[in-house]
């Protein structure tokens, strides 16, 4: 007899219970393939599943979507509100303000984070296929009874000046049978298997169907996608939009360890909340802090290093990379870090605070280092850790817990009024920088 299937829904951060959900009482993971998959995300820090004697016990963090352990189907949801996520995704990324399938809300905000995310992309692609598909001419070596282009007269040479009713002819038709066309397919294609949504399953279906007789099938990988970013130019930039996501929904599928790419697959979906975060923040920076250049992820070179005389295993010296550096005139300003962790509502974690120590270290003027994390409580405030000498109690650095409030930013970033471009600029300001009075964060 087949056992029944348990569905659990729980938002980002929440831990359930046998007790909390009735649903987890009784269950366990009898199967290899089920305990290899609870196995693997336990490993990966992207869920935490705990059998105990009364059932299995469900910790989610940063990463949502949805993900299948056997006979138990776990659903993730963000804690902002859809439209607001959606907003925020389309600032992040540079996406379209398109006429979505799921701008009625109704319908994706009850399935998974990847809904949101197919819906548009089938917009993107619906837009890229109205405006015309990129074309590129392709070398053709053919037989023609028509010659077309130039004639081969090498190959016609080789042939022996045999008698034939064709020519070898080399032409370069225009055709969209390109790499970033490939890929599109390929996404949309991986997108109809991933949506729980019929109407949204139909419409990637019907735009890749528009597509399969002139663009080749290709299979999407970590790799592929970085060739295709590599051929990007100002001619189409009108795919950007479309390859972020489809990138996000090839990534979101696997377990990346050790700095890896997916060397597992998952049964599912799951997105880490954090790369958007980060996304978020770094265009926000970039684009209203005019006076400073914000690097992300630059490598703090030769703050750590093996002595030479004391390295037998001849190792490579770490780098910390914070997640931005701020520089104006060639000089630090200031070294953040963002984190998709509400620390208003949650301790900051030991190894958190050591990393964001060795930061402020690293700067000898003013040994101070921020981390950036989301809040949706309007009355969070910035917090400081002082560093001292434990025995002399000279202080060394200090560390900044600074909240970004979600729903404040994406006021600012939805709003093309001028009131609320300065509000931009001071706002950026105060989350690179700080403020004295928290009242002007507000």
């Amino acid at each position: 007899m087949t056992a029944a299937v348990v569905s659990v829904t729980l938002s980002e951060w929440q831990t359930l219970t046998p007790a909390d959900s009735p649903d987890l009482a009784g269950l366990s993971f009898d199967s290899i393939e089920s305990r290899q998959v609870s196995t693997r995300l336990n490993e990966s820090g992207m869920l935490r599943l705990t059998e105990l004697r009364g059932g299995i016990e469900i910790s989610a963090f940063s990463h949502v979507g949805r993900v299948r352990v056997g006979d138990l189907h776990i659903t993730i949801f963000p804690k902002l509100n859809t439209t607001s996520l959606l907003r925020l995704l389309r600032y992040a990324y540079g996406f379209r303000r398109l006429e979505l399938v799921s701008d009625s809300m109704q319908t994706v905000a009850q399935h998974g984070f990847e809904d949101l995310l197919i819906s548009q992309l089938n917009s993107e692609v619906q837009e890229l296929v109205v405006r015309g598909l990129q074309r590129a001419y392709l070398r053709q070596d053919e037989q023609l009874a028509s010659p077309r282009g130039r004639i081969d007269v090498s190959k016609l040479v080789r042939d022996g000046g045999n008698i034939t009713t064709t020519l070898p002819c080399q032409h370069y038709p225009r055709v969209e049978d390109t790499i970033l066309n490939c890929i599109l397919l390929a996404g949309l294609r991986l997108a109809g298997s991933l949506t729980s949504l019929v109407q949204l399953r139909r419409e990637s279906r019907r735009l890749a169907s528009l597509m399969e007789e002139r663009v080749s099938s290709t299979r999407l990988d970590g790799a592929f996608l970085d060739r295709a970013d590599r051929q990007l130019t100002r001619l189409t930039t009108a795919y950007v939009p479309a390859l972020s996501i489809i990138r996000i929904l090839v990534e979101a599928q696997g377990i990346v360890l050790d700095g890896k790419r997916l060397t597992s697959s998952l049964p599912g979906f799951l997105f880490d909340m954090n790369r958007f975060f980060q996304a978020l923040l770094s265009r926000f920076l970039r684009e209203n802090l005019p006076n400073y250049t914000v690097r992300d992820e630059r490598g703090l070179r030769g703050m750590i290093r093996y002595n030479r005389e004391f390295n037998p295993r001849g190792r490579q010296s770490p780098t910390p990379r914070p997640d931005y550096v701020i520089i104006h005139n060639g000089t630090i300003c200031a070294i953040l870090d963002a984190k998709y962790r509400d620390l208003w509502e949650r301790s900051l974690p030991r190894e958190m605070l050591y990393q964001l120590v060795v930061y402020a270290m690293s700067q000898q003027r003013r040994p101070q280092s921020t981390i950036l994390y989301p809040t949706l409580t309007p009355r969070a405030a910035e917090a400081r850790i002082d560093v001292s000498d434990p025995l002399r109690g000279e202080h060394l650095g200090q560390i900044c817990l600074r909240p970004v409030d979600l729903d404040r930013l994406e006021q600012l970033v939805s709003s093309e009024m001028v009131s609320y471009q300065r509000g931009r600029a001071a706002y950026a300001q105060a989350l690179a920088f700080g403020s004295s009075d928290q009242s002007e964060m507000r």
